[in-house]
Parts: structure tokens; sequence; C-alpha cells
């Protein structure tokens, strides 16, 4: 799971991603490789970056974004669902992936004129910005086709790089008499007739051919396409395109948003062609940055909103002072030299002694002997808690034990950030999360750290101990069922291995002897 999904890998997609790397969040960046200046030749009015391939300044972006830990994958995304408080990605090869916020920068597709021939040149010789291509085609013959009452003012913009101009009324209505006499102010030759293609010598356009058989030499076409926004993945959503009139013609669709790029689906941003389908590929990169700052933003006031929550929650307890959880458990291992028996959990035990070894990852690890068992068996140990003394102690353990070199201890509370890495083994023993939203955040974010063919394992109470059977009025504990629900799993993702219900003996804090009844689920990652 990532703190951010960013679908589409063009200037605002990377430009996003850069700067969500740079804000230490974690992003991926989905992209089908079909960008849609590819046929062009250069990248145009880009401070510093004038004429650059469209390609090579995508290579660099993404190696720029990969250089502060964000993710690329080739994929095409076919859906996009709202499963719980985050959003699941579906992949056109069935995979899906996963995040607390999405940024779509999958721009727009140019529906061009059915005139054969014309679609073959687009990029090329057939153009439809000035800005992005007018100095390339500076006085040279050009065609101006129309498609739409706007197609007068592009002739008359196209006339600012060459005096050459001519505009093919082709199969549009007349263009009325003020229309016509602004051409002919300006010098360009209005012509008549269905365009019905384009003459193509040694591989360039050399003309513009009619119905009625005439071949009106041009060197370059311009045309306005209908710019249709890349966004039939987001329906799921309720997310819809709008319709952009200009001169009461529909000039194509795209993502309504505000000026930040947030859309009418919270979590849910857009920057680029998606959502202003006239933007140039210097201002998508900056739209993309402008819409990853406002994600930034919005994770760090949800963050701080479960901080806050989790405070209110320690400091309701009445019997500590502290006011976090990573106060509370420093408090709480600080009130002994060994708070637990240093014993492995005997779930675990059962169900990894036959795994092979590799890399682990201990989540609650405590005083480490979940994470020392493992590395004396010969795995890799991720081992996190939220408690500095509890690692403290567990690494002195772990020395004592021949087995330091072989475990990375990491502090984290795991409501706010989480272990890097794919991992064999994800381990959740005991953990006490303060609410049960965090509890399925951190549980998801497990997940989502199992290596394909790797095991999850989470092991909880499933009720009181024996000895405070008293306290169970009022209180849910968990059913391996409902943990694997909250999981909200897709289909075909895990193999269910183990999932079952246990009693143990457990003594109590004076000593007396009882039992306690816990939970294990163990499921395979599939893919």
């Amino acid at each position: 799971m990532y703190d951010v999904i960013v679908i589409g890998g063009g200037a605002a997609g990377l430009g996003g991603a850069l700067t969500l790397g740079r804000a230490r969040r974690s992003v991926l960046v989905i992209d089908s490789g079909q960008p849609r200046n590819a046929p062009a030749k250069g990248v145009h009015v880009y401070l510093t970056r004038e004429g650059m391939s469209p390609l090579d300044l995508l290579a660099a972006g993404r190696d720029e974004v990969a250089g502060y830990g964000g993710e690329i994958m080739t994929g095409t995304v076919t859906a996009v669902e709202k499963a719980g408080g985050r959003f699941r990605v579906v992949l056109g090869d069935g995979a899906t992936v996963e995040a607390a916020r999405l940024l779509v920068t999958t721009g727009l597709v140019d529906e061009l004129p059915a005139v054969p021939g014309l679609a073959g040149r687009w990029g090329r010789e057939v153009l439809h910005c000035p800005y992005c291509h007018g100095w390339e085609v500076r006085d040279q013959p050009i065609g101006v086709l129309a498609t739409g009452p706007m197609s007068v003012h592009q002739a008359l913009m196209w006339r600012q790089w060459s005096d050459d101009v001519t505009f093919f009324v082709h199969d549009r209505p007349d263009p009325g008499d003020e229309a016509r006499e602004k051409l002919a102010a300006r010098g360009i030759t209005v012509v008549e007739g269905e365009v019905t293609g384009v003459e193509v010598t040694d591989d360039r356009l050399t003309g513009v051919r009619l119905a009625d058989g005439r071949v009106i030499p041009r060197q370059a076409i311009a045309v306005a396409t209908r710019m249709t926004a890349r966004a039939g993945f987001l329906a799921d959503l309720g997310l819809e395109t709008a319709e952009l009139e200009m001169g009461g013609h529909v000039m194509g669709t795209y993502i309504p948003a505000d000026p930040s790029g947030a859309t009418s689906v919270p979590g849910v941003w857009v920057a680029g062609n998606v959502t202003n389908l006239v933007d140039q590929v210097i201002s998508a990169a900056a739209a993309g940055v402008r819409a990853a700052a406002a994600i930034n933003g919005d994770l760090i006031n949800e963050e701080t909103e479960a901080a806050v929550t989790a405070r209110r929650v320690y400091r309701a307890h009445g019997d500590h002072d502290s006011s976090t959880p990573e106060e509370f458990w420093d408090a709480r291992y600080g009130q002994s030299t060994r708070l637990w028996s240093g014993d492995p959990n005997v779930g675990l035990v059962r169900e990894a002694a036959d795994l092979p070894p590799g890399r682990a990852l201990d989540l609650g690890c405590g005083e480490g002997a979940d994470a020392i068992w493992l590395a004396s068996r010969g795995w890799r140990v991720t081992a996190a808690d939220v408690s500095g003394v509890a690692l403290d102690r567990a690494a002195v353990h772990a020395e004592k034990a021949g087995v330091a070199e072989s475990i990375d201890w990491q502090r984290h509370d795991l409501d706010l950030s989480f272990p890097e890495g794919r991992y064999d083994l994800v381990s959740a023993s005991y953990l006490h999360p303060p609410a049960k939203r965090s509890w399925e955040k951190i549980l998801r974010s497990a997940a989502a750290a199992v290596a394909p063919g790797g095991v999850l394992l989470v092991i909880g109470h499933t009720g009181w101990p024996s000895w405070e059977a008293e306290r169970g009025t009022g209180t849910h504990f968990p059913t391996p069922q409902e943990v694997f629900d909250d999981l909200e799993p897709a289909a075909g993702e895990w193999e269910p291995l183990v999932g079952e219900e246990f009693e143990r003996a457990q003594n109590g804090l004076d000593g007396r002897h009882g039992t306690r009844k816990d939970y294990v689920l163990k499921l395979r990652r599939l893919r």
C-alpha cells in the first residue's frame, strides 16, 4: 500500500511524483507507455528543455522520481475501487495496488477528422498547437482544416508563423461574410470542397487532396482535434467528465477540479490535460507539482488528526501521565527490566517453524523474542516497535543470542510510519493500536508488505484472560474471519492457510495461573 498512486507517467504525473518523493511519501507511478506527444520530435516552450525529445524528457523524469524512492510501473489501469478509506487500483493483468490518495494524470486522446492519411502524419506535419509547433513550420505553406466554429480563429493564429495559409472549409458550414473578411484581410486563402486525403512524397506531406481531384500544395496541416479525457476507469468512483464548449462547439471532455486539482471525490486529484485540455508540457508539470503539494497537505492533516486521537485515547486510560503511544509504551517498558517472558509467541513458532528462511518483518516486536527466534533460524529480520526502550532492550538480547547482525531494529508508530520493503513473512502478534481505524490501516499496510508467495501471519486475542473475564462486557474481540474481512482482499489475492482460535496458558501479573483464548490467521499471497 502506498501513500499515493499516480496514474499516468507524463509530465504532470512525474512532476507530482517527484514532489511527493521529496516529501518522503511512498509513491507509485503507473504508466501505459503511450504519451500523447510521442510522435513529436521535440518538446517546446519548456524552459531549459527546449527541443528535447519527449521520450528523453520522460526518461529523465523517471530517473529523478526513482532517485527519491518513487516506483515506476508499466501497466494499464482498468478500474479504481473505493476500499474503506483507501483506493484499490486494478490493472489490466488483474493485479491490484492500493493507496491512501490518487493523482490522475492520464491526459487525453486526440480524435482527428476521418480524413484518410491524416492520422498517419499526426505529430509530424499534422499539428494542433502553433505555440508547440509553429516555429518548426514557419514560412512554410500551411493548411488549416476546419473542424468547428473556432477554426477561423485557428487560421488567424497560424498566420503569425507563415504568410502562406490556406483555410479548408471541408465539410463544415460556410464561415460567413465577417469571417471571410477577416481571413481575406490577413491574406488567408479560403478553399471550398471536401478534403478526401493528403499527398505524401518521400515520407513528407506535400499536399491536400479534394473531392473534385484538386491537390493544394501544403507542407503542414493544422487541425483542431476533439480532445477526450482518459478517465473511463474512474467510473466506479462516480467521477464523471464534463464537456468543454468554446464558441458553441464542444472541444472535448475533462474532469472538473478546483485550482489545486481536487475532484468531487475526496482523495482523488487530477493534473495536466485530463483536467485542462490546453495545458502544455511545462504547465502540466507545474500542475502536477501543485496537486502533489495539496495531496501531501491533506495527508498531513489526516495524520495529525490520527495522532490527536491516539493522544486522547492514551490519556483517557487514566493510569499514566503519558500523552502519546511512544511515551506510554516507553513508560510501560521502563517499569521493569523485562515485561514479557522472553520466549517467542507459541503461534509464531507453530506456524513459521516449517517456512523456509528469507526476509521477515516483525511488527510490534517488543523486547525482541520473536525476531530473535526467527533470526536464529536463518531469517533476515526487520523488527519494528513504537518503544525505543523496548528496541534498545531487544538489541541487547539479540547481541547475547548471537544474532544481532541478522536483525534491523526500527522505531515506528505503525499508524504514522511503516517499514519499507517486501517480505517473505510479515508477522503481527498482539498489536495494540488505539482504535479500529488504526488497526485496519496497519493490517492493510502489513498485507501490502508481503511479497508474492510470502506469508502474512496475524495473531491476537479473542477475549480477556480467564482471571479478568468480568471485563468482557461491551468489549469486542475479532475473529479470524473478521480480521480477514478487514483486509478487504481482492479475489484470488490470498490463499488462506490457517484461520482458527486456540487456548493457551497465561499467568496474570500477580502470578495467578490462567488461560487465554487467541486466534491465528495465516495467509499466503498469490500475486
